[in-house]
Parts: C-alpha cells; structure tokens; sequence
C-alpha cells in the first residue's frame, strides 16, 4: 500500500472540547434505595479523596456483590475514576463490560471516547463506541417535559441539551476521525465508515467522509471508487492538496486519464508552492511535507512524460522529473523507490543507454525495501550484463 504521510493536527480539538463534556447524567435510569450497599457505594465514591479511594470502594462492591443489578453502573464508575488516574487500559476495558451489559449511554460513550482517543488504540471496541454513541446522545438531545414547567422554562431546557448533545457529538465524531485513520484494514475502514454516515446523517464533518472513502477504496485497491471519491473530494474542496496529489497519481498510474493526470500533477505542485506552515509544526516538518507533496507530483509528471516517450523516444523531460522526485521523496521510501526504478528504467531506455546513471539509480532503488526492490534488482543486474559490468 502507497502511504503519502499527511498533517493530522487534532490536539486542539481536545482542549476546546474538554469544558463540553463535563455534565453527563451519571447512570440514568438507575434509582438507588437508601442503606443498601448500592447506597454505601455511591456515598464511599463520592466521599473519596482521590481517584483511588473509589478504585478500592468499587473493588471492595464487585467482590462481595458481583450479582447487584448496579454492576453496570459500577463499571461507569470504573471509567470516572480511571480517567482521572489516565489509566485508559482500565477505561476501555470497563467501558466495554458495561457496554456488554447492555448499559450505554452518554458518560460511558464519552469515557471510552476519551481514552481510545488518548492511548490511540484502534479497535472495533473504538468504533463501536462512537457509532453506538449516537443514540443516546440523541435521547438526551430530547429530554421529557415536567408538567410544572413553563413554556420559557422548557424552551431553555431544551436549547441547553440540544446544545450540549451537539458538543457531544463533535467529540464522538472528533473520536472516530482521529482514529479511522489508523486502521489498517480499508475493508473494515469502509465498513465502519458507512455505519458512521448511517448514524451521524447530520454529521458537521459529513465533508471528511469522502477522502476517507477515498483512502479506503485506495487501500483495498477498488481504483474507480476512489477516482469517484477523490472527485467528490475535490467538487467540495478544489485546492484540497493530499487529494489532488494522490488522484493525479492515481489517474497517471491506473491509466484512467493520463492528460487530467497531469493537470492535477501540475495544481498540486502550484498548491505545494503556496503551501503555510500550520501553528504547532516545525519548519523540518513543514519541509519534510512539502517535499513529500513535491516530490509525489514530480513522480507522476515524470512518469507520464515516461509513458509519452514510448512513442517519441525523447525521455529527457522524464529523466528531469524523476531525478528532482526521487531526491524530493527521501522521507518516503515507498515512492522514492518507485522514482528511482522508473529513472534507472528511463536512462537504460534513451537511445543510446546511460548505463552508468542506470545503475546508479537502480542500485538506490535495490537498496529499498518494498514493492520495488526485487524489480530493481532484476533490471540492474540486466544493465550490469549490457554494461559488462560485475
């Protein structure tokens, strides 16, 4: 799989939703009798000093009443209090139990939110969280009248949830795009992707849907999908850079549209050309991407100039592209591999051969673990023989 590496800038995110997420009903639909241990639980959690005095007080119920109908709730309060110990292990795992047991609503949703997003850990579970969330969020999105209620009163009351619910939702939907992009499975990507747009159908970042469908049906190798997504992409956002860039090498390489292929090439680099550094990015960051931009576009300029020279025979313009590509791509060894074996090719096509230059790219390119490496090898070892070189 191609892996073109993008900014994902997301730690923000969580320090201006953090205030948001902070009243949740704390299992509802649970009602507590007086002088029970479910009682003697919540007064011994809520009267602790720190987080792992409540630890002790849930163990301590678990242990003696692991059949209580509270046991879900308990594991809600699992997550509160690890939570506060950035123990996200016992988060998630928690979270989960309480899932299991049929018990999720908005404070366990947005607890495991918090700790797959903090500990990046990508997993079903995660994804689960996220779209099962929507549901609840929407509950408390709608709460019930009271009868002694006015209708200012009421009006207030719901404008305050529905407001609340719409942070909410920007931390679920904030979750699942900060994780989607680690998984690693783009079938899986795909689904999950699609029970999200089934679940979020008012999304506010309904526009990210189509460049992760995008690398999606890039990854599982569904190269017409991806064109069509990749050009919704653009329909919405038309100097999208990663977008265009990886169409424009789609196109070239797929063979679906050499010459839109080479107008995309030639936005991308005037878009790498206009590129500002993000606030939070180094200046070796900022020009290690707008290399990796560069180079990509001058990879597949040069590889269509390639493609041209089968009929004229002239493979300069090639040659020029793919030298300043694969010095640009050196922070991607997948592409830059790919630069090299079409250089090496190039210079052994042009009448007469540059052998010398040949097995100078070649041998950079054999050097690369990859796709690449084992043609390379095969095509230098055929330009040593022609060269009478051992």
């Amino acid at each position: 799989m191609r892996k073109v590496p993008v900014f994902l800038l997301f730690a923000a995110a969580i320090l201006w939703l953090t205030p948001f997420l902070a009243a949740q009903t704390v299992c509802p639909g649970y009602s507590i009798i007086i002088n029970t241990p479910e009682d003697a639980l919540t007064l011994a959690y809520n009267g602790a000093e720190n987080p792992q005095e409540q630890v002790a007080a849930l163990d301590k119920f678990m242990a003696e009443h692991a059949d209580s109908k509270f046991v879900p709730c308990a594991h809600e309060y699992y997550t509160m209090a690890y939570l506060k110990l950035n123990d996200y292990d016992k988060v998630i795992e928690h979270g989960e139990k309480a899932i299991a047991l049929g018990h999720r609503d908005v404070m366990t949703s947005l607890n495991l939110a918090k700790a797959y997003v903090a500990s990046a850990k990508v997993s079903e579970g995660a994804f689960d969280t996220v779209v099962g969330g929507a549901e609840p969020i929407r509950t408390e999105s709608s709460p019930s009248r009271s009868s002694t209620a006015s209708e200012e009163a009421w009006q207030k009351e719901l404008d305050a949830a529905k407001a609340q619910a719409k942070d909410w939702q920007a931390y679920m939907e904030y979750t699942f795009f900060q994780l989607i992009s680690r998984e690693p499975d783009g079938n899986k990507r795909i689904g999950w992707l699609d029970k999200f747009a089934q679940a979020y159908p008012e999304s506010t970042n309904a526009g990210q849907l189509p460049f992760q469908y995008f690398l999606a049906y890039k990854m599982t190798g569904q190269s017409d999908k991806a064109i069509e997504a990749g050009d919704k992409v653009l329909a919405a956002d038309p100097n999208n850079l990663v977008t265009t860039n990886m169409l424009a090498y789609d196109l070239a390489f797929e063979r679906k549209g050499p010459d839109r292929a080479e107008i995309l090439a030639q936005k991308a680099l005037d878009l790498v050309a206009g590129m500002k550094k993000p606030e939070g990015i180094t200046d070796e960051q900022f020009k290690a991407e707008q290399d990796n931009q560069a180079g990509m576009a001058r990879l597949t300029k040069g590889y269509l100039a390639f493609v041209k020279a089968e009929k004229s025979k002239k493979v300069a313009s090639a040659i020029e592209e793919l030298k300043k590509a694969s010095d640009l791509l050196v922070g991607n060894p997948t592409l830059q591999s790919q630069a090299l074996y079409l250089l090496g090719s190039a210079y052994e096509y042009q009448y007469p051969p540059n052998h010398r230059s040949a097995i100078e790219a070649l041998t950079r390119a054999a050097a690369i673990p990859g796709g690449f490496q084992g043609p390379s090898q095969k095509l230098l070892a055929d330009v040593k023989r022609a060269a009478g070189v051992k």
